[in-house]
């Protein structure tokens, strides 16, 4: 008697999870889809566009390394009429800019603009839309760190009007993985940002 007793008490309902069980559940699975979105931002970093672009203009965000190089081989293959430079150190002279790029003189008088007065991925696009307005711009090819351009395309396409095309043109930068980190939370909070409070 005593044994059916026991075994009625073992197979009997089990309790449910409870909040503390389901909250862990939760953060569980918050977790594994921030580590796979992590992991498809690496891996899906744009790279360069494809060869023979065209497009009206090109920006390139200041930042890094070869993407003001990138630039200007685009403006001097014929690729984008004009390129704008966006984020430039107020400090530097547009001689002094000039000749760090080696255009030549002649191209960068006629199709070049310097933007002096982004500071942010945010004022980066601000800047990019008013060019893109006072030039009549259609079409613009953007050049920054593979890692930085899913940022830098959100903020740019919530400030451009829809009929304004851009390509992303990547360019390869190597981040430590605390860096990667972070500028994938950046890239979380610039996208939640724009959804809560469009530009």
């Amino acid at each position: 008697m005593a044994q059916a007793k026991r075994r009625s008490r073992k197979s009997g309902p089990v309790k449910g999870v409870g909040f503390l069980g389901w909250l862990a559940r939760a953060v569980a699975l918050a977790l594994i889809l921030w580590v796979g979105g992590f992991v498809l931002f690496v891996l899906a970093q744009p790279g360069p566009a494809a060869e023979g672009t065209m497009t009206d203009g090109v920006v390139v965000l200041t930042g890094g390394p070869k993407r003001v190089a990138r630039g200007a081989a685009v403006l001097e293959a014929g690729l984008a009429e004009r390129l704008l430079v966006s984020g430039v150190d107020p400090a530097v002279t547009p001689q002094e800019f000039r000749a760090a790029s080696g255009l030549s003189p002649g191209l960068f008088a006629c199709c070049v603009d310097l933007g002096f007065e982004a500071d942010s991925t945010r004022s980066n696009a601000e800047e990019v839309a008013g060019w893109v307005a006072k030039r009549k711009i259609g079409s613009l090819r953007l050049v920054t760190a593979g890692y930085h351009m899913p940022r830098a395309m959100a903020e740019l396409e919530a400030r451009l009007p829809a009929d304004v095309r851009v390509v992303a043109d990547g360019v390869s930068a190597g981040l430590p993985l605390g860096a990667m980190l972070m500028e994938y939370a950046k890239f979380q909070a610039a996208w939640l940002m724009l959804r809560v409070r469009p530009a």
